[in-house]
């Protein structure tokens, strides 16, 4: 092989990796809503540009929850918000915040993702009386 072979086949397997963990093995910490005046509401604002910022999101049950998403791109993969386990299909119109409300019940971890299934995201519910502690796992918290 000569070196300029050598050095294309480094830079390729470097960019697998780059992308594999990218994708699939990193994480940023997880952002609890705050409670949003005397309503009692859950809220927190999402960011949507290239995937969701946070990607983890932490809430409680029993508790209203209102999501602020803000769509601050075109690509037709971030055009909805989708959370199967609620019954929520929603559209993001580009450069506007678009809000969903709903009240989890049930703790316990619900996906959500982009109406093309490639960007997701991860909706953590805690019990009511949950003291947020945080363990080893970005998004497994405990008491």
């Amino acid at each position: 092989m000569t070196p300029a072979q050598i050095a294309v086949t480094a830079a390729g397997a470097a960019a697998i990796v780059w992308v594999l963990w990218y994708f699939l093995l990193s994480r940023r910490p997880a952002a609890a809503a705050a409670l949003a005046g005397q309503s009692g509401v859950q809220e927190i604002r999402v960011l949507v540009k290239g995937g969701y910022t946070p990607d983890t999101i932490l809430v409680q049950a029993g508790k209203p929850v209102r999501l602020q998403f803000y769509r601050d791109e075109t690509a037709d993969c971030s055009e909805r918000v989708v959370f199967d386990a609620f019954g929520i299909n929603q559209t993001l119109p580009a450069f506007q915040t678009t809000t969903v409300e709903f009240t989890p019940d049930t703790p316990g971890e619900f996906p959500f993702r982009c109406g093309m299934n490639m960007l997701k995201g991860l909706l953590v519910v805690e019990p009511a009386d949950a003291n947020r502690k945080a363990a080893s796992s970005p998004h497994k918290f405990h008491g």
